[in-house]
């Protein structure tokens, strides 16, 4: 499922595509392959495979900008499953906008998007067990909990 990069807007938030001049915002949550980066190099390395990802149709990988800011404040996006019509959900936040609303706002714009416009028949996340603030997020738009995995993970999926 090859698509073109879709931004997907909402009141309090935009989800768009990155630019190389975004990474210098985002290089402290610029993971890839469950690696974080260190630098900017290594950031834009990540990032310039994750465009590919994208461009493959395996992903979709947004920044998430506060509208009345135009500042990057995290990211999120599906990063697996694509092809299949399912999507494995993940997002992250910079710690400076922790408990602002711009996590919930932007999963939803996520979901209704991979459900609407993608027909995504399944979408899940995975967490650790200590990240209380992702499982009360994710309970809270109402995703289950479905397997305890390897690695002190678990995973939820959404309900309808």
């Amino acid at each position: 499922m090859k698509l073109n990069f879709p931004n997907v807007k909402g009141e309090k938030i935009t989800l768009r595509q990155i630019s190389d001049s975004d990474i210098k915002d985002i290089v402290e949550i610029s993971f890839y392959d469950a690696i974080q980066a260190k630098t900017s190099a290594e950031a834009r390395q990540m990032q310039a495979k994750i465009d590919e990802d994208c461009a493959n149709g395996d992903s979709i990988h947004w920044c998430i900008v506060d509208n009345s800011t135009d500042k990057i404040v995290g990211t999120c996006g599906y990063y697996r499953g694509l092809k299949d019509g399912e999507g494995e959900l993940g997002c992250i936040l910079l710690p400076k906008y922790y408990g602002k609303g711009y996590m919930t706002d932007a999963m939803k714009l996520a979901i209704d998007y991979g459900l609407n416009t993608m027909r995504l028949k399944r979408i899940w996340a995975a967490t650790s067990q200590q990240n209380s603030k992702a499982i009360q997020l994710l309970e809270r738009l109402n995703f289950k909990k479905i397997a305890d995995l390897d690695d002190n993970e678990i995973e939820y999926e959404l309900s309808k």
